[in-house]
């Protein structure tokens, strides 16, 4: 990975792995294979042209605060009291591996408590009012997120640095992993097969069927990554499974966007 030296070269990093794996998944999903596969899209409507201009607007916004905080934190004095390092066997290759599993739960934990605390009523339209008015996402909802939100997002990355040894790579590869499923989340597609959601190892991960309830109804299904959280606390949808599965049954004689 080439070392990242002014806050310019962040920026442009970021926003166009952003645009990048945002926009295949919209170039596939939304143009080349829309007629073909509408018939499986969860919600079978389209959102609108201003959905998709609000979406991308906030999207930019998120992404100069992204690459603000991170910037700031490592080049400038506060450096020396992170747990940053350079070197990648400071601490032993089996730490350098075992961070990655490491940084997916804490961040997945994060979400749940941070996301749930937003829905409150006295917080809500402050914090996350923005990112629900995508009631039926696109991919590029990934990132729309007011600024006050985009704050408490990239929070997890200062939680990282002051908590775990992470390096350059760790970053890296955490925030193309946290882009791409936070775009598969948001699709409006669902990817994974037909009874994955009851499966032993499908009813823990999260799905794109289950984000997409969350924002059609704002109440349940808050995970990331995982639904343990969602399950433990019982905020999981009750009709997810229903809906995950009525979704993966479609056959493509039902009327197509």
């Amino acid at each position: 990975m080439p070392q990242i030296k002014t806050w310019n070269q962040l920026l442009l990093l970021i926003g166009l792995r952003y645009f990048i794996i945002a926009g295949i998944a919209y170039l596939i999903w939304y143009i080349i294979r829309r007629r073909k596969i509408a018939f499986k899209k969860i919600q079978l409507r389209l959102p609108a042209n201003k959905d998709y201009q609000r979406e991308i607007f906030y999207s930019i916004l998120s992404i100069f605060i992204f690459s603000s905080v991170p910037y700031f934190l490592l080049k400038s004095s506060v450096r020396q009291y992170t747990l940053f390092y350079d070197e990648i066997d400071k601490y032993g290759i089996l730490w350098f591996w075992f961070a990655f599993p490491v940084m997916l739960l804490v961040h997945d934990a994060y979400f749940y408590f941070t996301h749930r605390l937003m829905h409150h009523p006295k917080l809500f339209k402050w914090f996350h009012l923005i990112h629900h008015k995508s009631t039926n996402p696109s991919p590029w909802a990934a990132f729309a997120f007011h600024p006050l939100e985009a704050v408490i997002e990239v929070g997890i990355v200062v939680l990282f640095l002051f908590i775990i040894p992470i390096c350059n790579l760790h970053l890296f590869f955490f925030f193309f992993i946290m882009m791409a499923y936070n775009v598969y989340g948001h699709l409006g597609w669902e990817l994974y097969p037909k009874g994955f959601s009851t499966s032993k190892i499908g009813k823990w991960i999260n799905t794109s069927v289950n984000h997409n309830q969350h924002h059609q109804y704002f109440k349940g299904n808050y995970g990331l990554y995982f639904l343990w959280w969602d399950r433990w606390f019982k905020t999981i949808r009750e009709d997810y499974d229903i809906k995950f599965d009525e979704v993966k049954s479609r056959t493509d004689n039902l009327k197509k966007v």
